[in-house]
């Protein structure tokens, strides 16, 4: 039996069992920047969400505010690229930071921890749409997904790596003189294939780096995220 069959087995097993909050993460994407003054309480939000099994957290550095004085050494044009699919995808005319997106479909202003508390809930109270398995071996990810409801595609398959923490001493900008630590640091993020959203899908990528990655199945078009998972 190979490695994939065995997923699919496991998959099988999981359907029969009731669904745990590791089976069904709620996915909170934080866009940040170094170079906002705003930014550090909702860094901080982040932080406190650190090593909890229901929640996948993933701090994307933009970089559009780098001009301001301080280049933010994690921003990416592609997170700001992200941002903006987002708010096309809402109908909303700007992009800021801070921002928290949660499962690709609500948007919280700011360093608001009821807000981001009760959307979670939410999220999470909500029905499994898919079943995603996720294993690594080596430098290797073998994916499997299956629809558990009538589900619209067509859906991509995001990879990313996480860096777990790193702390930044920023000299110049807006928060000159801080020492900031942050967590989840997205890096190395690709769509590697799309699914239909009706047969089962297998497939086996590179991972992003030895890093913790995480995988998740988004409809196309910066909507919803139906299914994500985590692997160290």
């Amino acid at each position: 039996m190979n490695r994939l069959v065995r997923l699919f087995a496991a998959m099988a097993i999981c359907a029969a069992l009731p669904v745990s909050a590791e089976q069904h993460p709620v996915v909170v994407e934080l866009y940040t920047s170094q170079g906002c003054s705003s930014c550090p309480p909702a860094d901080e939000m982040l932080q406190e969400l650190y090593g909890r099994s229901d929640v996948i957290t993933i701090a994307l550095h933009v970089d559009y505010w780098d001009y301001i004085g301080w280049k933010d050494e994690f921003g990416n044009p592609a997170h700001s690229d992200r941002q903006r699919a987002y708010a096309d995808a809402g109908r909303r005319n700007t992009v800021y930071t801070p921002e928290m997106i949660v499962n690709g479909q609500t948007d919280i202003v700011g360093a608001k921890p009821m807000a981001l508390a009760e959307a979670i809930a939410e999220h999470r109270a909500r029905p499994r749409q898919a079943a995603l398995m996720v294993a690594r071996s080596g430098d290797r990810l073998h994916i499997a997904v299956q629809a558990e409801a009538a589900l619209k595609g067509p859906f991509d398959v995001h990879v990313l790596g996480l860096m777990p923490s790193a702390t930044t001493h920023i000299t110049r900008g807006e928060n000159r003189g801080k020492t900031i630590e942050y967590s989840n640091i997205a890096h190395g993020w690709k769509v590697v294939g799309q699914w239909d959203g009706k047969s089962p899908l297998e497939l086996e990528v590179g991972a992003p780096s030895d890093d913790p990655a995480v995988v998740l199945i988004q409809q196309a078009g910066a909507g919803p995220i139906i299914a994500a998972a985590r692997v160290d």
